[in-house]
Order: structure tokens, then C-alpha cells, then sequence
């Protein structure tokens, strides 16, 4: 740390040093204590203890969300998500806060659990963007609605926060804000107008055949040859059936059947993640995915295999002129360089379902958390969802608050 008695987050905003030890160690402590999307009770019970800490009135919505409503006269309602989720991923970052956590999978079975996506750098920003708010008050004017949103890795959360009545118990915004640390140098931000990121949609399969003995295939109805033959199949629908010019993703991550080699048993079951760029390719690539499960399996003379939706990501949609307004902001607060237009990636996000519910805009950009000399010689940091993921906890802090604070003043400064 500096020397200095104040750190400057931006080219405008200063605070003192001991604000940002402060936030360094909240960081490392939710980063210590992640929990999996759906339990992060401790993690919700530290938010909330934190929120009353700074006076800010706050409410559960859903089983683990949290919603802070600062208020400071009258002005613009702006909305401000920040994720809370970790993921089972043993971590191996050698750091002195590593997580040893572990938690409870749907399947019962325990897993090691971590912050590899920076939501611990999320929730971070978001709680020091509020408090150097509510020591400030002379510099903003409006409504501030924190969104402390579990289950993003699910793509359950944003919408369990929707339908648990999120906008007809906190103010309605404006406009809702988010962003996202991710494996770039600090100091410098993405952002493009337009889809952020990609719709995904994860299926299950069950294929079900006949049972038989290995040595009498012909009384079987074989499960793992139909699903390997659908599994082959549908990596033709990108290849072959969209213009190689449209972006998407086919997988099949996972591919379970049988318990004995010389049974062939009765079922197969295979699970599918896919992602599109829009709602036209997307409803294109699930019917023909749909279309070719169906054939193949009337092919192999089974039935029709049962498909169960495990998650669906909604569209991240950054309006064009908010989107500028945010782009401009950045770009006065870090410098003109700061800011480079946001390649259309394949992830996915269910920020969106925050604005779209209501239809407001929103705007969701990434920043950097890592330093420079992690990009030489063509070298790049872990990404997320590594279990190598380890941004540098101040340029976290400092990066992290000060993009916070420079999206939200440029609706609720003065």
C-alpha cells in the first residue's frame, strides 16, 4: 500500500488509505468464506450486518438476496447489482485467505468451494461504493437500490429476486447498473453498446432403451448408442446449419450410463450447454437440437427421450446511449485508453432479467483487477472459473469502487 494518507480510486475521487485496508480485508474474508449459489446464508447475514453498520435500509428478497435502498433526496433511482455466488472449484491460488470451504451440491455430495469468478470483488465494491456514498452526501442526490443477488452461476437468482416481488418492495430505477471483474489489466474497462454477452440454455437428456445381457444385444434397446449417436449429430448444427458467420456453442458436458460393463443397461443420460448471440439463433440451434434428439432416437426404435431444462440465462442488453453515458464516464475517470469496445464472448449473465422486468435499460461493463506485468511476453492471468483465478486484492478494491462509484455518479452525482 501507498504511503499516501489517500488513494485515488479515480482521476477525481479520493479516499483515505485506511478506507481502502478496510475493504481489502472484507474482501479477503468473503473471498475465505464463499459459498454455492442458492447457500449463501452467511454470506447474505455479512451483507446485511455490513448494510446496518452504515444505516442502509435493507430487506431479504429471495432466500439469500439482500436489497439496500440508500436514499438522499430527490434525483434519479438507479439500480446496482452485485453477485454473490462461488463455485465448486477447489482453489489453487496459494494465497494466504484461499478458500477450504466446502458446501452441499443439488446431488447431495459435498464439493470444495470458491470465489473463481470475483463475486467476492463484487460485493466488495458495491459495499464500499455505498459507504463513501453515505459519508458523502454532498456529491450525489437520488435513490440508490443495491442489488446483493445470489445464483448468478445458475442463472437463478436475478429472476427468484424478480418474482419474489424485488421491484414492488424497493424503488423502481431508472436504470440498472453491473459490472464484473475479469482476467484484465487494472485500469481498463470493457464495454460495448448492444448484447453483452450470450443466452445460454442448459439441458438434460434421458435416453431409455431396453435392458439386456452384454452377450444379447438383440434383446436390447442399446441407450448409449442412440445417445452417442445424438451427441455426434448435434455437433453438426453449428458446422452445418447456421452461417459461419453467426456465433454459437454446442456442449455436451456431461455423459452418464451404466454400472457394468457386461450390462447393457436401460437408460443413458447426457446434459447439454448451449450458447447464442440472439433470440432468432437461439430458438434456430434448441429446436434443432430438439429435432435431432427426436430422429435419432426414432431411428434406434425407442422412444422420445425426456429433456429437462436445468437453466436458461436471459439476454444481457446494454442500451446504446447508456451505455456511452457510463463509456464516457470511465473513460474521464481512468483516461481516454481506459476504455475498449467489449468483444460479443460467449459467457452469459442473468443481470438482464433485473431491467428487462421492468423495461428499463441497463448496463453491465467489465474491469480490470490484475497487474501490468501479468501481461508480458504473451502472458495473460488465470481466467475465471480457473482455480488459478486470482485477482490482486487492492487494484481489486481500488479498481473495483472507483468503475462502482464512477457508473453510479454519472446519473446520481451532483
Amino acid at each position: 500500500m501507498t504511503e499516501a494518507t489517500t488513494v485515488a480510486l479515480t482521476s477525481t475521487i479520493e479516499v483515505p488509505e485506511a478506507f481502502i485496508e478496510e475493504h481489502i480485508a472484507l474482501y479477503k474474508a468473503f473471498h475465505r468464506a464463499p459459498e454455492l449459489s442458492s447457500a449463501e446464508h452467511r454470506t447474505a447475514e455479512s451483507i446485511e450486518a455490513r448494510l446496518t453498520a452504515l444505516g442502509i435500509e435493507h430487506f431479504r428478497c429471495g432466500s439469500t438476496g439482500v436489497v439496500g435502498i440508500l436514499r438522499n433526496g430527490d434525483g434519479p433511482v438507479v439500480g446496482f447489482r452485485a453477485d454473490t455466488d462461488g463455485l465448486p472449484i477447489a482453489e489453487e491460488t496459494g494465497l494466504d485467505y484461499a478458500s477450504t470451504a466446502t458446501g452441499t451440491l443439488p446431488d447431495g455430495s459435498e464439493a470444495p468451494v470458491m470465489h473463481g469468478c470475483g463475486h467476492d470483488t463484487h460485493i466488495t465494491a458495491a459495499l464500499a461504493a455505498a459507504q463513501y456514498l453515505t459519508e458523502r452526501p454532498e456529491e450525489w442526490a437520488g435513490t440508490l437500490v443495491l442489488i446483493f443477488q445470489p445464483g448468478e452461476e445458475t442463472a437463478w437468482g436475478a429472476k427468484e429476486m424478480v418474482d419474489d416481488g424485488l421491484w414492488d418492495r424497493a424503488p423502481r430505477p431508472e436504470i440498472v447498473l453491473a459490472q464484473h471483474v475479469m482476467p484484465q489489466e487494472a485500469g481498463t474497462f470493457w464495454l460495448r453498446g448492444g448484447n453483452m454477452a450470450s443466452l445460454a440454455d442448459s439441458w438434460r437428456v434421458t435416453v431409455r432403451g431396453r435392458q439386456a445381457h452384454g452377450s444379447q444385444p438383440e434383446k436390447s434397446l442399446d441407450p448409449i448408442v442412440a445417445a452417442s449417436a445424438m451427441v455426434l449429430r448435434l455437433q453438426t448444427i453449428v458446422s452445418r446449419e447456421l452461417p459461419p458467420t453467426t456465433p454459437a456453442v454446442v456442449t455436451v458436458g456431461t455423459f452418464h450410463a451404466g454400472l457394468k460393463e457386461n450390462i447393457i443397461p436401460e437408460t443413458a443420460e447426457f446434459s447439454l450447454n448451449v450458447r447464442t448471440p440472439d433470440e432468432d439463433t437461439r430458438e434456430r440451434v434448441l429446436s434443432a437440437i430438439r429435432r435431432i434428439i427426436s430422429a435419432e432416437a426414432l431411428a434406434s426404435g425407442i422412444e422420445d427421450p425426456a429433456i429437462v431444462e436445468i437453466n436458461r440465462f436471459p439476454r444481457l442488453f446494454n442500451d446504446e446511449e447508456h451505455a456511452a453515458r457510463v463509456a464516457a464516464a470511465l473513460r474521464a475517470g481512468f483516461g481516454e485508453d481506459a476504455v475498449a469496445e467489449s468483444p460479443l464472448g460467449m459467457g452469459s449473465e442473468d443481470a438482464g432479467w433485473l431491467s428487462d422486468a421492468i423495461g428499463v435499460p441497463g448496463v453491465f461493463w467489465s474491469f480490470g483487477a490484475f497487474p501490468a506485468d501479468e501481461f508480458t511476453d504473451g502472458r495473460t492471468p488465470a481466467g475465471n472459473h480457473s482455480p488459478q483465478f486470482a485477482p490482486d486484492a487492492e487494484l481489486a478494491v481500488v479498481n473495483g469502487t472507483g468503475a462502482a462509484l464512477t457508473g453510479l455518479l454519472a446519473y446520481l452525482g451532483r
